[in-house]
């Protein structure tokens, strides 16, 4: 390569790894746990974010990660607890001494605290619980006390709030006096006498306007209010679909209790994304890299069986033809053609279909125009690989009636992967069944089954 080639390569490769965890930096964190070196572990912990010490523990071996906990040992952040995978915190936190996760926890946001002791074991949730203060202590029992998954979960507690009636002047010196204010904030709450939120004001409006004007009048025009059982995924729906930044949340009576900010909703967001992800492939959305072969492995195995039981019955239905398939061997060279294409056309829909229903776009409204849609689409593809299929097969076995056959077993194939793909989420999601766990083993069945039935089917028919 020219030099220019040379620099432009460089700038890629720079480019793919912008934000990667440089492994100079994990190999010298292990330098200094070797050594014992604390001062020398300090020192390559104190520049990163919790999130890449965080991705240190995560890469390591656990006798290594053991030993760098005990070595960075009081300098240990809870926000490094709240970036961890959720397999790993139980592991660290009870390595962590007590005076350590003590100080460690009370440094976070309830939302955060919350976060990391819901998937504890109880005896770890009362260690950390033990180590708050009662006020902090009976915010986080009453985020738990709310269902898993809903907003009263996401939410923290500490929120900024003022009455309706105050002026910017007002808000301005209640937040420079006040002794302690959430971390991260961007609206003020405007409430009214019973604490019923009635609009946000951004934290720019306040800074920007004169002492003398009312709150009330820098209202934002979009104020949506969460209510405390709403599921957190149509939370994180609601902050994407109206480009919110933060929401009050509010009880059973309308009374704000929390408030929820944009990081939590798109964390939610990401999780969700990442399961379905995982659901279709088969594999538990609880997965990780840091997961023992014991529990990869059975996490794995269910699908995997349901898998089975579809290939059985594929088998079944080769089986139905195997004296065709005895009398012209090139059918049994085609068969994987027509199974592998028609199951690569089915994931495809499904997956569209998929992520179409999480996030709300397939509804009930647009269901049959989308289902028309991917019909055509199949029934186009169907077509023209069945043209190209029938021309190689023409030419490859020189028998132009196998040729037709496996042109129409093609187009069959595709026009079935293409209603199976996108009937069967709607049908498991209309069932209340999740159709990214669900949809798989279905999908491939309905391709490999009518796949093999309508090539067998047909080479019967014509060939002999």
């Amino acid at each position: 390569m020219t030099e220019t080639q040379d620099q432009i390569a460089a700038e890629a490769e720079v480019e793919d790894d912008a934000y990667k965890l440089d492994q100079r930096t994990v190999a010298r964190a292990l330098d200094a746990v070797e050594t014992g070196d604390r001062q020398q572990l300090s020192d390559v912990m104190e520049p990163l974010h919790a999130a890449d010490i965080a991705d240190i523990l995560e890469q390591i071996s656990p006798a290594d990660r053991r030993r760098l906990i005990l070595l960075y040992d009081k300098e240990f952040d809870g926000e490094i607890l709240s970036e961890l995978d959720e397999g790993l915190r139980e592991e660290i936190i009870a390595i962590l001494r007590p005076d350590v996760l003590a100080e460690a926890v009370r440094e976070l946001d309830s939302d955060d605290i919350v976060d990391i002791v819901e998937d504890l074991d109880e005896p770890q949730q009362e260690a950390i619980l033990d180590q708050l203060e009662d006020a902090d202590r009976v915010a986080v029992e009453q985020s738990l006390s709310y269902p898993e998954f809903s907003a009263g979960r996401l939410m923290q507690r500490e929120t900024v709030f003022a009455p309706e009636h105050w002026t910017v002047g007002e808000t301005i010196d209640f937040l420079r006096n006040a002794e302690e204010l959430p971390e991260h904030f961007y609206h003020v709450i405007l409430v009214d006498p019973k604490m019923r939120p009635i609009g946000n004001v951004t934290l720019s409006k306040v800074m920007s306007t004169r002492r003398n004007v009312a709150m009330v009048d820098l209202t934002e025009e979009l104020f949506q209010v969460i209510p405390v059982n709403q599921d957190e995924a149509d939370v994180a729906y609601a902050f994407n679909q109206y480009h919110l930044i933060s929401a009050p949340v509010v009880d059973e009576d309308d009374r704000l209790i929390g408030m929820i900010t944009i990081d939590d909703a798109m964390a939610v967001l990401d999780e969700e994304h990442e399961e379905d992800i995982l659901r279709l492939a088969g594999v538990s959305d609880e997965s990780s890299l840091s997961d023992t072969i014991f529990d990869a492995a059975r996490g794995r195995a269910t699908w995997l069986f349901v898998n089975l039981l579809t290939a059985i019955l594929a088998s079944l239905v080769i089986e139905a033809f195997a004296e065709t398939i005895d009398q012209m061997v090139a059918l049994a060279v085609l068969m994987p053609i027509v199974a592998s294409m028609g199951g690569n056309a089915g994931t495809q829909t499904m997956t569209v279909a998929v992520r179409a229903l999480a996030t709300k776009d397939l509804t009930t409204q647009n269901a049959v125009r989308v289902v028309w849609r991917e019909v055509s689409v199949g029934a186009l593809n169907g077509l023209l690989f069945g043209c190209l299929m029938a021309l190689v097969a023409g030419f490859w076995f020189g028998i132009p009636m196998l040729a037709l056959v496996i042109g129409l077993a093609m187009l069959m194939t595709q026009i079935a992967a293409a209603l199976g793909g996108i009937v069967i989420p709607m049908a498991l999601d209309r069932a209340g069944i999740d159709p990214a766990l669900a949809s798989g083993p279905f999908v491939t069945t309905v391709t490999d089954v009518v796949g093999f039935f309508a090539f067998l089917s047909l080479a019967a028919a014509v060939l002999l």
